[in-house]
């Protein structure tokens, strides 16, 4: 597995994870590698969050390992909709997403073994756009 990269997480992203994860089953299959990348996060405020880092309701262009391409919304679970690209961060590559910046690649535990993903575009991002309380 290559070497993690870093990651920038918003202090309101961080505060409303770290809420979700109380409520988790114990046994959940991706929350305790969330609360993993949580720890190890750069925490900074909404306001000087990096335009090209993929935080809470970002829409992102990404490429997995296969090559294959995807536009994906990084949402909440309650939100989560898979024909309509939104993942939650609790699937496993949404779980990845969190933090890394344009041009970052990670390697991430899967139900079918590990993927690449590799973070091509931020399509949009709430902080960029001025939505700090989102």
């Amino acid at each position: 597995m290559s070497t993690t990269p870093a990651i920038t997480i918003s202090s309101l992203d961080y505060d409303r994870l770290s809420v979700l994860l109380e409520s988790c089953e114990h046994d959940h299959p991706v929350a305790g590698r969330l609360e993993d990348e949580l720890e190890r996060a750069d925490v900074v405020d909404p306001q000087a969050m990096p335009s090209n880092v993929v935080t809470m309701n970002s829409s992102v262009r990404i490429r997995l390992g296969d090559g294959q391409e995807k536009l994906l919304t990084l949402v909440y679970p309650k939100d989560a909709d898979s024909e309509q690209g939104r993942i939650s961060v609790l699937a496993p590559i949404g779980a990845a997403l969190l933090g890394l910046s344009v041009g970052q690649s990670m390697q991430w535990p899967t139900p079918s073994g590990h993927t690449e993903l590799s973070v091509l575009e931020i399509t949009y991002q709430p902080e960029a756009s001025g939505e700090y309380h989102r």
